[in-house]
């Protein structure tokens, strides 16, 4: 399996943590702010969510691991291109809330997932800085 990567990303969101983490969870809206990325609920704890424009994109199946309203939900991605662990955790501060989208993963592609990491993963941040942005922006309109 090869050992885990790690990347995360935060934002300040000036609206109160019970707002925020009811948008994040709210799996259709996902398109509204996470980047090409649309969700759904396909079971209690089930998700499915679809990054890219078909047909150049992949299916990123979770189960929801751990769901603590409004401050924390985990889930463990299956799918086969994503695999390992993600979570957004939304923490009071000062004029709002402080969301954090941290994931663990397993990059695909065995050897050469490993390899590319290093130029990937500053892409996913910028992707994951620039949706948390957009959430925000969402929140407070």
């Amino acid at each position: 399996m090869g050992r885990p990567v790690y990347m995360a990303a935060a934002v300040k969101v000036p609206a109160p943590p019970a707002q925020v983490f009811a948008l994040i969870t709210d799996w259709p809206r996902h398109r509204d702010w996470m980047f090409l990325t649309t969700a759904r609920q396909v079971g209690r704890d089930a998700i499915e969510a679809y990054t890219g424009v078909w047909p150049f994109g992949f299916l990123d199946t979770m189960t929801i691991t751990h769901w603590e309203p409004p401050a924390l939900v985990r889930v463990e991605h299956t799918g086969r291109v994503v695999r390992g662990r993600g979570a957004i955790r939304v923490r009071p501060c000062a004029g709002g809330s402080r969301v954090i989208w941290a994931e663990e993963l397993r990059p695909p592609f065995g050897v050469l997932g490993r390899v590319l990491w290093p130029l990937v993963r500053p892409v996913g941040v910028a992707l994951a800085r620039r949706s948390l942005r957009k959430l925000a922006a969402l929140v407070t309109t």
